[in-house]
């Protein structure tokens, strides 16, 4: 039988503290499973979440986390059809991706293409997934029309940016900081601008007074009042994360006088809606994207999963400028 080592948690606390490296054994895949070879997996909020036991969906104690990454099959059992050894592959939720190598369900993975660098592979099932579905999914908007975004330099914000770009819709993005202004323009925003008091007005001058029917809201509070001040009648905002840790603020008049339409969105709910085939879907089309560099996520640093303490810390840190990701095997 063969050894892998894997991130393993025995608890729920500080991060730093419950994430150990163990070796666990390995066992030939059984029918209908393959082997596969995980070579990059990030490290989202939403796992240092679930280290810290706040997350909705956590694996059982003990259970090593991750909940996207990137692999490499390395063996088929019995009964696979569509998969080789040395196809490339998107990991599954709920399969714990910090790991050298695991025993996943055929069925569960998506083969991509081998021109898709790995490092972008590993990013694509949570934050642009995210993305494109919420620019999809809540308003069917027209070439050239308008969005809105708060936190627009985080790794979702920044896929709306390119993804908007792509397919011919217009942004604009509110951050906290000035020097991110120029940043965001060259990734390719239309507008960006500086929270505060008068953004709901800054917002339309920057459109000329254009209708805008969707903001998109990752941060809450104020924040999220401001941007949802300059819809137009009948816009929808769509709250998808909670950064400042306030709660919404909903006006009585936005819902009586603008009937604007405050929805929310968790891609984990998406994927259980959708099925395999539209996850499938999707995920394909993510992937020639970061093919062809329509996408591509910043990345900041990259640790071997030896060093988990390290990486933890580090992707808990304010104002990063990318993603920390984990090489879970070695080339």
């Amino acid at each position: 039988m063969q050894k892998a080592r894997a991130i393993i948690i025995r608890e729920h606390g500080e991060p730093q503290a419950v994430a150990k490296l163990e070796t666990l054994n390995l066992p030939s895949p059984a029918a209908g499973e393959v082997r596969v070879r995980v070579k990059f997996s990030p490290i989202n909020p939403a796992d240092i979440n679930v280290l810290e036991g706040k997350y909705p969906i956590r694996p059982e104690l003990p259970g090593t986390p991750g909940v996207e990454g990137v692999g490499i099959v390395e063996e088929c059992g019995a009964d696979v059809s569509g998969l080789a050894a040395a196809d490339v592959v998107l990991l599954p939720h709920g399969f714990g991706t910090w790991r050298e190598a695991g025993n996943v369900a055929a069925l569960a993975l998506v083969k991509i293409g081998s021109d898709v660098p790995l490092e972008q592979a590993a990013m694509l099932r949570i934050n642009p997934a995210t993305a494109l579905v919420m620019l999809r999914e809540f308003v069917t908007l027209q070439p050239g029309e308008w969005i809105v975004q708060n936190a627009a330099n985080s790794a979702v914000g920044r896929c709306v940016i390119r993804l908007a770009r792509h397919f011919g819709w217009r942004t604009v993005n509110v951050v906290r900081r000035t020097e991110l202004v120029d940043e965001l323009k060259a990734d390719g925003a239309d507008a960006v601008l500086v929270e505060g008091e008068k953004i709901s007005a800054e917002i339309k001058s920057a459109t000329g007074g254009a209708p805008i029917r969707l903001a998109l809201n990752s941060v809450g509070g104020d924040s999220a009042t401001r941007i949802a001040g300059a819809l137009a009648f009948g816009g929808t905002i769509v709250t998808f994360g909670a950064m400042a840790r306030q709660p919404l603020k909903i006006p009585n008049g936005m819902l009586i006088f603008q009937n604007i339409a405050w929805r929310g969105f968790w891609i984990t709910h998406w994927y259980e809606r959708a099925g395999r085939s539209a996850a499938a879907t999707l995920l394909a089309e993510l992937a020639s994207l970061a093919a062809r560099g329509v996408i591509a996520t910043p990345v900041e640093a990259v640790y071997p999963l030896e060093e988990i303490a390290e990486a933890l810390a580090h992707a808990q840190r304010p104002q990063r400028a990318g993603k920390i990701l984990l090489r879970c095997s070695n080339p």
